[in-house]
């Protein structure tokens, strides 16, 4: 078992999934790539998951239906919503929601890693 926070990442974009991890493993944690909402759902990391960075578009299930899947099946994971979409009506919304930060894409290693902190605090 890993002493290393694990950060599980959710987004249908194989760019990110790619690249993210390796930053997150670069900065000291344990991080997990999924395609989509229902494959994060269906793994054995849910449980251990630490702070989840999740997309808010994807197709079938959306950033915002995984949240409110995971408010209704009792797990509290911080989530730090990613987009490409630059809306602040979108992000003050999901911050109202629970959310502990909302980035848009492209975002630097230092929002992240703020953004991180935060939730490994809340969590």
């Amino acid at each position: 078992m890993s002493l290393r926070p694990l950060i599980s990442i959710v987004d249908d974009d194989e760019s990110v999934r790619e690249s993210l991890p390796d930053l997150l493993t670069e900065l000291g944690f344990t991080a997990q790539a999924f395609s989509s909402a229902e494959a994060f759902l269906e793994s054995g990391d849910l449980n251990q998951t630490r702070c989840l960075i999740l997309d808010i578009a994807m197709p079938s299930m959306s950033g915002p239906d995984l949240q409110r899947e995971l408010t209704l099946r009792k797990h509290a994971i911080p989530i730090i919503f990613i987009t490409a979409h630059s809306d602040e009506n979108v992000r003050t919304l999901l911050l109202g929601k629970g959310a502990v930060e909302c980035l848009f894409k492209p975002f630097s290693e230092t929002s992240l890693l703020a953004a991180i902190s935060v939730s490994l605090q809340v969590n």
